[in-house]
């Protein structure tokens, strides 16, 4: 099989060509000019991960919704029972960027954290 991608780990945007058979078993990567290009390649065909970002309930904030982001990226397949528990979550005001919202989701290591800062409303 072969697939076309433009690489997205360094700003040069290398247009790479990935070859691999059906197992996996062997990955050709052509087309990067660093070796972090090999690197994103292999990954994204062998087990491909996202950064994520999403809101949660915000109670007694100045907002209603608090923007949150993984601290790193996530296995593609665990991202909507992630999305699930986020949008059940509910946080308090006063948040900081870098709060943790979500501590190791199923013990991946992953985090989530607040992307803003958001006061109470008794702040205001």
């Amino acid at each position: 099989m072969k697939r076309n991608m433009t690489c997205i780990a360094c700003p040069l945007g290398c247009s790479l060509t990935v070859e691999y058979s059906e197992g996996l078993d062997d990955v050709t990567v052509t087309g990067n000019r660093c070796a972090k290009g090999e690197v994103y390649a292999r990954e994204e065909i062998l087990a491909p991960k996202r950064t994520v970002t999403a809101t949660v309930s915000l109670t007694a904030g100045e907002l209603s919704r608090l923007p949150v982001r993984t601290d790193r990226a996530l296995e593609k397949e665990l991202i909507a029972d992630l999305l699930t528990e986020l949008y059940r979550i509910e946080v308090s005001a006063p948040v900081a960027p870098g709060d943790r919202v979500l501590t190791d989701f199923r013990g991946t290591g992953v985090n989530v954290i607040a992307t803003r800062r958001c006061g109470s409303r008794s702040d205001e």
